[in-house]
């Protein structure tokens, strides 16, 4: 509410004849504006100066005459345009939604509502994709859309795709292209049950030593066994890497570091009796000693205190 709005909205509210809804506003209004307060309490100190004079009752004509001039001015006022009609009902309705706070609640309700029930609709109305293409000419599921042309002024449009085709291939473990598969199924295979059989036969092939590369190759037999040992969460294959490593424990200090990992770290037991068990031909290393004398006294599975210890027993350099 402006300051002309205020001073002819006070005349209405010293005489009581202020709509509710306007009430607020010009509080809000003269709480905030000096000037239109200083007026306010002028009127208010007017009127309680008039109330102590005498009330002298208007001649019949006095009354008649004043009508008359009333409406004269009344109508000689300009009518209001469309944007002043607008902001007065948008103020008038702004103060009655404020004094109705319980009505502004109900109305945010509706709208919030409204919008969801509005957006669900276009939703369940918007054109849909089809869901599944038959397409002919092949087999196997499309990997990729490579290209797409529409012919000029139709509708026909051609588009070019390439096709997921499984395939096998059949030799023996010690080619070159099988190895690298069973490889990549320690880390690629579809299901458990593949990767526990390429690690499976990863190490039948180094246990018969069938070119099984040093572990300085990460891509080869040895470094994937190794990597399955420290990493692998299947207990089992882990049992299988190591049953693969155990014929170079002694030549290939990867692999012995390997196996000392996971006698301290693994969380089977099972793993880490066999791991221990494999460090025989090696109980005279320094570093052997050390960790099997610290499993021996410090272990929490009774099991893999005495397997520790065995094989230091068997040491004959040990005092």
């Amino acid at each position: 509410m402006n300051c002309e709005t205020s001073q002819q909205t006070m005349i209405l509210a010293h005489y009581g004849e202020l709509p509710d809804e306007m009430q607020l506003p010009l509080e809000q209004h003269l709480n905030g504006c000096a000037d239109c307060r200083r007026e306010w309490n002028a009127l208010i100190a007017l009127n309680e100066e008039l109330a102590t004079l005498p009330v002298v009752e208007p001649s019949p004509n006095l009354l008649a005459a004043s009508r008359m001039r009333l409406d004269e001015a009344l109508d000689a006022i300009p009518p209001r345009s469309a944007g002043q009609r607008f902001l007065g009902h948008a103020f008038r309705w702004l103060g009655f939604l404020q004094g109705a706070p319980a009505l502004a609640t109900l109305l945010l309700g509706v709208g919030f509502l409204s919008g969801n029930i509005l957006n669900r609709y276009q939703v369940a109305h918007a054109p849909r994709l089809p869901s599944t293409v038959v397409l002919n000419g092949g087999t196997g599921p499309i990997a990729s859309v490579s290209g797409i042309v529409q012919t000029p002024n139709s509708e026909v449009v051609q588009v070019n795709y390439n096709r997921l085709v499984p395939e096998s291939v059949q030799g023996s473990l010690d080619d070159p292209q099988i190895r690298h598969l069973l490889m990549l199924g320690t880390t690629l295979a579809s299901s458990g049950e593949v990767h526990a059989n390429s690690v499976d036969l990863l190490a039948k092939e180094c246990i018969a030593g069938h070119d099984c590369e040093s572990s300085g190759q990460p891509d080869g037999i040895r470094g994937t066994l190794i990597t399955s040992l420290r990493s692998d969460r299947n207990s089992a294959v882990r049992l299988k890497a190591l049953t693969g490593l155990q014929p170079y424990v002694a030549d290939d200090e990867n692999v012995r570091d390997a196996v000392l990992d996971a006698v301290l770290r693994d969380h089977n037991p099972d793993v880490r009796a066999q791991a221990i068990s494999m460090l025989t031909p090696v109980h005279a290393d320094t570093s052997v000693r050390e960790v099997l004398r610290s499993v021996s006294t410090r272990d929490v599975n009774p099991a893999v205190r005495n397997a520790s210890f065995q094989v230091l027993q068997g040491a004959s350099d040990i005092q």
